[in-house]
């Protein structure tokens, strides 16, 4: 009697729908991603070291040249200093953006209502937000520095910028793309 009930219990069991399964597949995948780029771009902002001078110039994101007193800084260097806040500005408020549509992007996922799909638009639109944020700061940075950069003077945490920008337009637009999918 009892294997006959355990037989009835599994067939009287709702299937998971290959469909429902692949989209839930697809926006945890986004967010994983979304949620790599938000740390990828933080350890860039933070680090800040963007540019590998071989004459030993303070091109730091955080730590320009003030005044041309400074031993490695001249007139020209310590003009950096008023973009550099722009480009800051603008990097760090692009994290804060990611960091808000990242949570979106997770509540939507968690709580299945009403709102879930609008969330999700809303995390997906922030993450645009935030590539356009960390895009300008990023050619900023590379415009006011032109004479210096080179493709071997980019460090490391600069590419982990170049990636993290790049995934939140990914993430952003795939985010937009899906949901319009799955109406």
């Amino acid at each position: 009697m009892a294997a006959i009930s355990v037989q009835m219990y599994k067939a009287s069991r709702p299937r998971l729908d290959p469909k429902m399964f692949f989209e839930t597949f697809l926006r945890v995948l986004i967010t994983l991603s979304a949620a790599m780029s938000v740390v990828l771009s933080s350890i860039s902002v933070c680090d800040g070291q963007w540019l590998v001078d071989p004459a030993e110039r303070t091109f730091n994101l955080w730590k320009t040249c003030r005044t041309a007193a400074e031993p490695q800084c001249d007139a020209e260097m310590a003009g950096l200093n008023q973009g550099m806040v722009l480009v800051r500005t603008a990097v760090c408020l692009a994290v804060v953006v990611a960091i808000f549509g990242l949570e979106l992007l997770m509540v939507s996922q968690l709580c299945e209502d009403g709102n879930s799909r609008g969330k999700w638009n809303l995390g997906s639109l922030l993450l645009l937000i935030s590539f356009f944020l960390s895009s300008s700061g990023t050619l900023t940075y590379i415009a006011l520095l032109r004479d210096f950069v080179t493709f071997s003077s980019l460090s490391l945490a600069f590419w982990c910028q170049f990636l993290g920008v790049f995934l939140f337009f990914l993430n952003g637009i795939s985010g937009l793309y899906f949901n319009h999918l799955t109406l």
